[in-house]
């Protein structure tokens, strides 16, 4: 079993900044992709960043120059760096991460419990 958990979220106001974490935990063997999903009410699961297991990494425009992603592979975790935040910022963050349970089993996406953004204007 793996259990992802995430922690760092809140409130807080424009301009403000915040770093989430998402710690993984369990039947690791390896971990490739990992990544931020966000939701905002009303709107569809949208990627925010992702990084691989070699450190390249993605933004969404919305986000470039104003997020940064990283990961410490010593302890399963990838982290969110949010500054300059914007109302629009607002939205439930999760994480996933591809993980491998073993050397034979295939590699599978899980996923954190969100933890809310809220960004008042």
């Amino acid at each position: 079993q793996v259990q992802l958990v995430e922690s760092g979220g809140g409130l807080v106001q424009a301009g403000g900044s915040l770093r989430l974490s998402c710690a993984a935990s369990g039947s690791i063997f390896s971990i490739s992709a990992m990544g931020w999903y966000r939701q905002a009410p009303g709107k569809q699961r949208e990627l925010a960043a992702a990084i691989t297991n070699g450190g390249a990494t993605m933004y969404a425009d919305s986000v470039k120059g104003r997020f940064t992603i990283s990961r410490d592979n010593a302890k399963n975790t990838v982290y969110l760096q949010m500054n300059s935040l914007k109302p629009e910022d607002t939205a439930v963050y999760y994480c996933t991460v591809s993980i491998m349970t073993s050397s034979l089993s295939p590699g599978s996406d899980y996923w954190g419990q969100g933890t809310q953004v809220t960004v008042s204007s």
